[in-house]
């Protein structure tokens, strides 16, 4: 029996229930009858996944479960790659980007490199609602969101910045070596009970990175997109590999066209691959669901994990996709 036809065949809405062959991760069932349904990159996504699952359940809007259920991963102290405890950039200062994306609407907003705001996930929402644009970034986008009252801490970057240009003209730097603990990303998507579908992205990006750049997280269709007719798809690993294929994006085209969740995350990372001189050592991974309440995830990163969350079930699951990337 092909595994195609045995998930076919297997009843659904039962929520955790693995498939488990010797030697590879456990790949669960990619079907849900419940919801909301809430997956997120990572274990310390689970946190945010309750968060979020917590809002809902109070009847507050589907952005609100987003943006609350993302604050957890920011103000998490000990996370090294989201928030202001993230790690910083060349010049020893914390830039950050985030987006969030409606599905009703089709509406988005994003920030990137933004310094000293302590939720940049509420500065993406307040630039969707409250200006005609979709992305602010730098200082600009540190100002807009101290006009909206954002809880901030007192950031002085400058003498930072000289030290770190005397440097630079003394001895040219060496390049940032990505490592896989050091571009972590928190993406969290959510499908409503009502069938609404929106999500978020928060990092504190590369560590060592050099001052202004921007990732994947706060790029529409490439950290993260949301089609309501269709689903959603979030990015984590290193923005680079996933900003210059709009994966995201990819992705929920990829499931408009009939496949599932993880066979849609599978098959962007193949195409991926199949034009990168690196091969699988991308350190790309992916989350996604579905209108139809389906979920799944796929990465090249071997110690990749996420998180899936209903009324019934809350739970961290091993990377579906080791072993399958050159099938």
């Amino acid at each position: 029996m092909t595994r195609r036809k045995f998930l076919n065949q297997t009843a659904v809405g039962v929520l955790g229930v693995t498939v488990a062959a010797a030697g590879r991760s456990a790949e669960p069932i990619v079907k849900t009858s419940e919801t909301p349904l809430i997956v997120s990159t990572w274990a310390f996504g689970k946190a945010s996944n309750d968060m979020a699952l917590k809002i809902l359940l109070r009847h507050r809007p589907i952005l609100d479960a987003v943006e609350q259920g993302i604050w957890v991963t920011e103000s998490d102290a000990s996370n090294r790659s989201v928030g202001l405890s993230g790690n910083p950039n060349a010049a020893g200062v914390v830039q950050l980007d985030a987006c969030i994306m409606s599905g009703p609407g089709h509406k988005a907003g994003s920030v990137g490199a933004i310094e000293g705001i302590r939720h940049p996930i509420s500065a993406a929402r307040r630039v969707m609602e409250k200006t005609p644009h979709v992305m602010l970034v730098g200082e600009g986008a540190r100002m807009f969101a101290l006009e909206e009252g954002l809880d901030s801490v007192e950031v002085n970057s400058r003498e930072l910045y000289d030290k770190w240009q005397k440097q630079r003209a003394a001895a040219r730097p060496k390049p940032t070596v990505p490592k896989p603990e050091n571009h972590d990303t928190i993406a969290l998507l959510v499908l409503g009970a009502d069938g609404n579908i929106a999500g978020g992205c928060s990092t504190s990006g590369l560590a060592g990175k050099l001052p202004g750049r921007v990732g994947d997280s706060p790029i529409i269709g490439s950290g993260l997109y949301v089609d309501n007719d269709v689903g959603a798809a979030g990015a984590t690993g290193l923005g680079e590999n996933v900003m210059r294929y709009c994966a995201s994006f990819l992705i929920v085209e990829f499931m408009r066209q009939g496949m599932s969740p993880h066979e849609a995350c599978l098959a962007a990372i193949r195409r991926i691959i199949r034009t990168e001189p690196n091969g699988a050592n991308l350190s790309i991974n992916f989350v996604a669901l579905d209108k139809h309440g389906r979920y799944g995830a796929a990465g090249t990163d071997r110690g990749f994990k996420y998180s899936v969350t209903t009324q019934s079930s809350s739970q961290v699951l091993a990377n579906p996709a080791i072993g399958k990337l050159e099938q």
